[in-house]
């Protein structure tokens, strides 16, 4: 690649933004080559795919390693760049911690900045080290019931679902039976529930009657999509794709898929905090990453990993008032349902009654890792700060843990930080208001 000046058309179409149309996996990586004979020097901007400083780190992540150095470039003799990260060390401690004390067999959480996709925690744990990788990268583990925030997004967004629309279904709440599913008769036996309600309780027929009765299988495959299922997440390292299929035509096949009742739809953990960020970042997706910046060997700054969220074209995946609607669900599932107990004690803490969480919970006995695979995808926001979480936990005799109680611990884990520090801070804003204050008087 050709390191002198770029032509001035180029240095244009950059500072307005014309070339992110051109490309969304493109950022700023200056060259400190200096152009004049100045003391100071003038860098030079080159750029650098996502790709090659994923292909540089993805190694290192996959086996839970942050390394501060890595080399950058092809070749024995490529210089060594210092890296800087996104995680916060005290929820990436916790997260550890967590999981050791608890002991799954196998387990993963990440947390997730809602409105940059900076990754604050990427944990992962394995009792056994089977794998001996980082599992939150992994999207082998079946999607349940966290596919129904995807069917919930499609009904209110493309078939304007309301929250309070009515569902009659038969049957149990969560078996899914085809005799029950399929069929339209309302009997003595019917029940009838809302939208919201359906998703709070996760009750998979009323999820299928809904597919059968208001989506079109295209619709929902377009969502599944737009989620960046079957798709590369773009970020500074790798992680599987996560995979959904959705049958051409109406019947039994579409009300497992709608629901979640299929260990074929897999979703990765990462993937699955960036789908929670999407529904409280008024249903706009951030661009995950992990490397904040990179220093060369004269400790110059020469990449700040901020420039994705700055520069990248956020993608709207539904509208604002859709967004809000399946937020509204979720709320629920923490209020209401699958996860009251588990958040009853936080939802009534004071301190936390400023908070907002939702969240939603998913359970299928998977393959990749074999074992029953619990979910708890979600998000917590104060209005200033919007963070989103997946805990995911697999067991395979006996639980340890709820994947719902990680998530609830880690909420309250960093709200508590958080407020600690802006005590911190208005303590030391004060110590700075006291001298000019005597000096005044």
């Amino acid at each position: 690649m050709n390191h002198g000046r770029l032509k001035p058309a180029l240095k244009l179409a950059i500072k307005t933004g014309v070339f992110l149309a051109v490309s969304l996996t493109a950022f700023y990586f200056y060259d400190t080559a200096p152009t004049t004979k100045h003391s100071s020097e003038i860098f030079e901007p080159r750029l650098i795919s996502r790709e090659e400083i994923s292909g540089s780190l993805s190694n290192y992540i996959l086996k839970n390693q942050f390394p501060n150095q890595i080399a950058l470039g092809a070749g024995s003799a490529s210089p060594l760049y210092k890296i800087g990260y996104t995680l916060d060390e005290e929820m990436q401690d916790y997260a550890r911690q967590l999981l050791t004390n608890y002991k799954p067999d196998y387990a993963a959480i990440v947390l997730m900045n809602a409105r940059t996709g900076e990754i604050l925690t990427l944990s992962s744990f394995e009792r056994h080290k089977k794998y001996d990788s980082n599992l939150a990268l992994k999207a082998s583990y079946p999607a349940a019931s966290i596919f129904k925030v995807i069917t919930a997004a499609t009904a209110v967004d493309k078939a304007g679902v309301e929250p309070e629309q009515r569902i009659a279904f038969n049957g149990g709440n969560y078996t899914l039976y085809k005799k029950n599913v399929l069929s339209d008769k309302v009997n003595r036996w019917t029940r009838f529930i809302t939208l919201k309600e359906a998703f709070a309780r996760s009750i998979n027929t009323a999820f299928g009657r809904l597919s059968l009765e208001k989506l079109n299988p295209l619709d929902l495959q377009d969502y599944a999509n737009r989620f960046m299922f079957n798709q590369e997440i773009p970020t500074d390292f790798e992680v599987e794709r996560s995979v959904a299929s959705v049958p051409d035509e109406k019947g039994y096949e579409l009300t497992e898929v709608a629901s979640g009742y299929n260990r074929f739809n897999t979703l990765s953990p990462v993937h699955a905090a960036l789908i929670a960020s999407t529904i409280i970042n008024e249903g706009k997706m951030p661009t995950p990453y992990l490397v904040k910046n990179i220093h060369n060997d004269k400790n110059e700054l020469v990449y700040s990993g901020d420039n994705i969220h700055e520069l990248d074209i956020t993608r709207q995946i539904i509208a604002p008032n859709s967004a809000e609607k399946v937020k509204e669900m979720m709320e629920q599932t923490v209020l209401t349902g699958t996860s009251r107990k588990t958040f009853r004690q936080l939802v009534r803490d004071r301190n936390f009654r400023q908070i907002e969480m939702g969240g939603k919970t998913g359970h299928f006995t998977g393959t990749n890792p074999k074992g029953r695979t619990d979910w708890f995808v979600g998000y917590a926001s104060d209005g200033d700060d919007r963070i989103a979480i997946a805990a995911i936990t697999v067991n395979v005799e006996k639980w340890t843990v709820k994947s719902s109680a990680l998530g609830e611990m880690m909420f309250r884990k960093y709200f508590n930080a958080k407020k600690e520090e802006k005590l911190a801070a208005a303590v030391e804003a004060k110590k700075l208001a006291e001298p000019a204050a005597l000096t005044e008087n």
